[in-house]
């Protein structure tokens, strides 16, 4: 039997959740009845943790995952963000410029997100992307206050640094800190999870799979859909894509030695990291889904661990993850 992971002190879930932007928003979207069939299968497969965000759609994302997950409420967690500018328009809701973790603006959003997702409490709220114009003591304080409200079940932050996660679990205990990391992604192994695994914090990985390029099936950005966003990442032009493909044949080389896929080795590697750790990926594809839920069961002894990550070394990629813009806003 797999054994549950903690987040924080409160929050325990399958040791792999579900990442559920990619249904509405960023890769191209999908049908909304596919998407519901998905997250069907997820709960039917184990899966406890979903995550989505304000951003994504915007607000498309979180009507989604509430409805699709609507009967199973007692058997699942459902994790939300927010702290990105948000317009309303004549056209409808729209990303804008800027961030805002004020605390009226903390408050105002959650009892959005409570109506948009159907539900009575978020049972994991955390900040998109600190603030650097809002001390985190001030958010957090906010966040705190919904947590007693009975809003709230655990909090949360994206893309900190360790001193701030510091600050703000100073304030009130942080459930998960979530960032990217993955085989070809590992900056927080310096700082973050060290601290996390100090203070008695989960660490929840998004993208673990590289967005999808460490399951091998990537060769081409011309494979990308045209609102897709990989399309404005460095590491996924057409010539960086072009130098990372050996590396990506290592790992499906090593991966069908041991007969399991490129992608379930990836998620066992970052799964093995620690048990701390409840990586997110995301799949619009029930039979990807069921090959990211096996990977729970995949043992991997340290030596193996180590010989996967030397598979595919950071300093060996091609392209930063995101611009300069985008990167300015991680790890404050």
């Amino acid at each position: 039997m797999i054994r549950r992971r903690k987040l924080g002190g409160e929050l325990e879930v399958f040791p792999v959740g579900l990442g559920c932007m990619g249904m509405s928003h960023a890769y191209g979207g999908q049908e909304e009845a596919d998407a519901i069939r998905t997250l069907h299968r997820a709960v039917e497969l184990g899966v406890t943790l979903f995550d989505t965000a304000e951003i994504y759609g915007p607000f498309t994302n979180e009507i989604l995952v509430g409805k699709g997950l609507k009967p199973f409420r007692d058997r699942v967690a459902i994790a939300t963000k927010f702290g990105f500018n948000v317009v309303l328009t004549d056209e409808g809701p729209k990303p804008a410029p800027g961030l805002n973790s004020r605390p009226e603006n903390v408050r105002a959003v959650a009892d959005a997100s409570l109506k948009r997702l159907g539900v009575d409490v978020i049972d994991l709220f955390y900040q998109h992307r600190v603030d650097p114009d809002v001390p985190i003591e001030e958010t957090v304080g906010a966040m705190a206050d919904l947590v007693r409200a009975g809003k709230v079940r655990t909090l949360g932050l994206s893309e900190a640094s360790a001193a701030t996660i510091r600050r703000a679990h100073a304030v009130h205990p942080i459930a998960a800190v979530q960032s990217e990391y993955s085989l070809w992604t590992r900056d927080p192994e310096a700082e973050v999870l060290p601290t996390c695994r100090e203070l008695g914090i989960g660490f929840v990985p998004f993208s673990p799979l590289g967005r999808g390029f460490l399951t091998g099936a990537i060769t081409s950005a011309s494979e990308f859909g045209a609102e897709d966003f990989r399309r404005k990442l460095p590491r996924f032009e057409e010539e960086n894509i072009a130098k990372n493909l050996a590396a990506v044949e290592k790992l499906k080389q090593f991966a069908a030695e041991r007969g399991v896929s490129a992608a379930q080795l990836a998620l066992a590697w970052v799964l093995h990291q620690g048990d701390f750790i409840v990586p997110i990926p995301g799949s619009r594809k029930i039979a990807n889904l069921e090959q990211n839920v096996a990977s729970a069961a995949i043992e991997l002894t340290d030596a193996e661990a180590a010989e996967i990550g030397g598979l595919i070394s950071p300093e060996d990629i091609s392209g930063a993850r995101y611009h300069q813009a985008m990167m300015a806003e991680t790890n404050r």
